[in-house]
């Protein structure tokens, strides 16, 4: 019998967030009746549409010749994604075909329990899609965090590799490409201002500055003398080691830099002209209003968002509610902590001290960054050593520490990590913005390293690509409760193995999840409730140690990535109580390493998908 129900009554169940499992488990084959002919067709019908699941996903990926680089693949290497309503709305339709076809031509009831999670991960992804549809002009083209103004260098520095000469003339083709790639983001972003949506007031430096950056420097001046614009200089050190390792030849690199320099000139600095000019104007009509709130349909937006983000239906208030409540159970930990230190006054005063006090930040000089990068590298490297104990299964993939990069350090994050190459040819990266290392207090040090790299999104991430047993498309994609949730998590249960030993990096974990808390609060004020920009931040202010800049950014990340924070705590909080609930049902059975390997090997799912599994582990567990 073909599964006939629809995608609508099977994906709503899986997105609520409850103790007991809200989803309803689909139906499978009797394990008692299973005969060898039963076997056979199970293993040949998942077998068949693991094969088509391997077509699909190549498809699409062929379709987004950027996210082949990022796979490590040299096809379309000098192109730039189609990046169109057009053509946003053609991969829609053929998303939507895929899941007809799928439902139509595959037996679900003979799948084995593997291809059967698949199916309904297709099934939820396409829902995802679905639902996101209407909304496709909402998100802002140019901002502080993702905007195409950023994208274009920190991809060709980051993701295009050249170890060859075909590598090297095509990063030249996608220096060419800029113009039209960025006229097409121009056009997006005019879109969604005819539908009022752009960026409140305060981007727009940002953007700005990030453009200007990009044309800082040669051949954008006048001689060749003075330093490197970002893209200059990083294709002229990487054609430099082509030459040092033999691939190429002198003559070859000098009309390799020479074509780089004329795609400069021709296509990028017209291009970010345009930008400029775009967003110099448009800023004109910018406002002080922050939130969706000020959008078309904000309620159906932020909902949606907010269900994206979290994989749950919990409503802006009920998270909201939330977020006040670890709030204040957070504060009374760190009240212990005030008292173990010895400080004497309230805890905004030692908030204060902390956010001020000389001794938790590093000199803002070259010297205090490498310091803060050798000191995060090393408790890497000893977490590693520790992992024996809190698992069976290691990431073979090798991760490094790296500074943000100038020309985006700016506007960038605090933190963040960029996965390896499913090739090997490029490591996982923990990304530390030292741009100002009063952001970057000593004291967090501990959990943001544990957060970005092991045993947060470097040991999820790695192991999730290298489960070549999986369909790509679960390999190489992800839900941000998830991973997010996984990565904050990451941060709390070293603490259970004797980390954190001094009270301050234990204050920082602390802090850490206190920050994600807030954001509970602070995001949903935001965009459901009408705060403002300088409310939110007083919020983080008067709540957190955070430094002002660093509690300054942080909103004016939430605000133009709505709902996007929510989803750390949320999924911690189920990991959380997935664990304890794993830990009261088996008692002495129970063991850490093995179900943070649960939690694990089915790689990325929504939360509800989890809870399911974590509770098939621990009915195993219990009849054996």
């Amino acid at each position: 019998m073909k599964k006939t129900l629809t995608a609508l009554a099977i994906i709503l169940p899986l997105t609520a967030c409850s103790t007991q499992s809200a989803v309803e488990t689909a139906p499978a084959v009797e394990t008692a009746a299973i005969t060898a002919a039963d076997e056979a067709s199970i293993a040949a019908e998942s077998a068949r549409l693991n094969a088509w699941f391997e077509d699909q996903y190549e498809a699409m990926l062929l379709r987004s010749p950027q996210s082949l680089t990022r796979m490590g693949r040299s096809e379309r290497m000098d192109e730039w994604n189609d990046v169109s309503d057009e053509n946003a709305l053609e991969t829609f339709a053929l998303t939507e075909a895929a899941y007809e076809e799928m439902v139509a031509e595959f037996d679900f009831d003979l799948l084995d329990a593997d291809t059967q999670l698949s199916y309904r991960l297709f099934e939820y992804r396409y829902e995802q899609s679905r639902n996101g549809l209407p909304y496709r002009n909402y998100g802002y083209t140019f901002d502080q965090m993702n905007g195409a103004q950023s994208e274009v260098p920190a991809f060709l520095i980051n993701q295009h590799q050249i170890r060859s000469l075909e590598a090297a003339e095509a990063y030249i083709g996608r220096l060419n490409g800029v113009h039209a790639y960025m006229s097409q983001q121009i056009a997006n972003a005019q879109a969604s201002a005819e539908l009022g949506i752009r960026p409140p007031a305060f981007v727009y430096p940002y953007v700005l500055n990030d453009a200007m950056n990009v044309l800082t420097g040669y051949p954008f001046g006048e001689t060749e003398t003075m330093t490197d614009s970002p893209l200059m200089g990083d294709f002229r050190s990487k054609v430099t080691a082509l030459l040092e390792d033999g691939e190429i030849t002198e003559e070859q690199r000098d009309a390799l830099l020479l074509g780089a320099e004329a795609a400069l000139i021709d296509s990028v600095g017209p291009a970010y002209m345009e930008l400029i000019s775009f967003i110099e104007a448009d800023q004109q009509n910018a406002t002080t209003d922050d939130g969706v709130w000020r959008f078309p349909d904000p309620e159906g937006y932020y909902a949606s968002r907010l269900e994206r983000m979290t994989t749950t239906q919990l409503s802006a208030a009920d998270i909201h509610a939330l977020g006040l409540s670890e709030m204040e159970r957070i504060h009374g930990e760190m009240e212990a902590i005030m008292t173990e230190v010895g400080f004497e006054g309230s805890l905004q005063e030692f908030f204060d001290f902390t956010r001020t006090d000389p001794q938790f930040f590093y000199p803002n000089t070259a010297e205090g960054r490498e310091r803060y990068l050798s000191e995060a590298t090393a408790m890497i490297d000893t977490m590693r050593e520790a992992l024996p104990a809190m698992f069976h299964t290691f990431p073979e993939a090798s991760m490094i520490v790296k500074a943000v990069e100038p020309f985006r350090e700016q506007s960038a994050g605090k933190a963040f990590y960029s996965r390896p190459a499913p090739d090997g040819s490029r490591p996982g990266t923990y990304y530390a913005n030292l741009y100002n290392m009063g952001d970057m207090p000593i004291y967090q040090m501990e959990a943001l390293a544990y957060h970005e790299g092991i045993p947060g999104h470097h040991m999820q991430i790695a192991i999730q690509q290298e489960m070549t047993q999986l369909p790509s498309f679960r390999r190489f994609s992800g839900y941000t409760a998830y991973s997010e949730g996984w990565g904050l998590y990451s941060e709390y249960f070293p603490v259970e193995f004797g980390f954190y030993e001094d009270p301050y990096s234990d204050f920082g974990r602390l802090a850490m999840e206190l920050w994600r808390a807030a954001r509970l609060v602070v995001d949903t004020g935001i965009h459901d409730l009408g705060w403002t920009r300088e409310e939110a931040i007083d919020y983080l202010l008067t709540n957190t140690p955070n430094p002002e800049g660093d509690c300054r950014k942080a909103i004016e990340r939430y605000i133009v990535m709505p709902g996007q924070a929510t989803a750390y705590k949320i999924g911690m909080l189920k990991i959380l109580e997935l664990r304890e609930y794993a830990r009261a049902e088996l008692g002495e059975a129970f063991e850490i390493a093995e179900f943070h390997d649960v939690v694990l090997r089915n790689g990325a799912v929504p939360m509800a998908i989890l809870e399911e599994l974590v509770e098939e582990w621990v009915a195993e567990k219990q009849q054996t």
